[in-house]
């Protein structure tokens, strides 16, 4: 499913390569949409405003993911043109270390911060006991969106938009189908629509991992030899926090 975006006709190679990228970032909001939704409809106002409450701030956390693996997925592009294989895993390996040590470090501050976060956002009281409860389980899902948006830079850098787009959609309907099981067959609540989501995420981020590790040989060959140079990892930090920022900033406004 790898595709040459430097033979054929430029149109055609750049809408067949973007309309999968356009359908993945509006099947990624599927997962609170979907939350908020049957929410909403089955467990009354309060549970809806704290799922809703919770969609900005983890669109926030998620763009500042996404960023950092655009402009990884920026270098991987550059370095699989160029035929440079050595170059590419060694950008691989210095992303996956720089990304994946930004994500705990969100993640941990992400639970440092729970209580400070009803304050700065002004949660009604009524309304925070029942988000707290949602985001606690949320946050668990910062690692399966770091593997997913990682990897899926990974395949787009190098021609392959389509593969990440099977894996969300998967991930999207799996997420309705047990939304409706732990709300309304198990009664979980707003902490069953975080589960749900959760584990949706992590279908998604390790299935694209595996595929990725199965399918690419730049990612198998990542063992053999790789070293990660001060100047490689500057320049990924170039790349990925420009991005990130870009990525960022508007979901903050909001």
């Amino acid at each position: 499913m790898n595709k040459g975006l430097t033979q054929g006709p430029v149109m055609r190679s750049m809408l067949l390569f973007a309309v999968p990228m356009i359908l993945g970032n509006l099947l990624q909001q599927c997962y609170n949409v979907a939350d908020t939704l049957i929410v909403g409809q089955f467990l009354g106002k309060n549970a809806l405003a704290a799922v809703g409450s919770s969609f900005t701030l983890m669109t926030f956390l998620t763009s500042i993911l996404l960023g950092l693996c655009m402009g990884s997925g920026a270098l991987f592009s550059i370095r699989f043109g160029q035929r440079d294989e050595a170059g590419l895993r060694e950008s691989v390996c210095a992303s996956f270390v720089l990304i994946a040590a930004s994500a705990l470090l969100l993640n941990v501050l992400a639970f440092a911060c729970l209580d400070f976060l009803r304050g700065f956002l002004r949660v009604p009281a009524e309304v925070w006991g029942l988000m707290r409860e949602y985001l606690v389980i949320i946050f668990c899902g910062i690692a399966a969106t770091f593997l997913y948006n990682y990897f899926a830079s990974f395949l787009r850098a190098v021609g392959n938009s389509v593969v990440p787009l099977i894996f969300l959609a998967v991930s999207a309907v799996l997420n309705i189908l047990l939304d409706l099981w732990f709300v309304l067959g198990l009664e979980r609540g707003v902490a069953g629509a975080a589960e749900a989501t959760v584990i949706a995420q992590y279908v998604s981020g390790v299935g694209i991992a595996v595929y990725a590790l199965a399918r690419c040989p730049q990612l198998r060959a990542i063992h053999k030899g790789c070293r990660i140079r001060w100047a490689c990892v500057r320049e990924i930090a170039g790349f990925s926090i420009l991005t990130c920022v870009q990525q960022s900033v508007m979901n903050l406004g909001i």
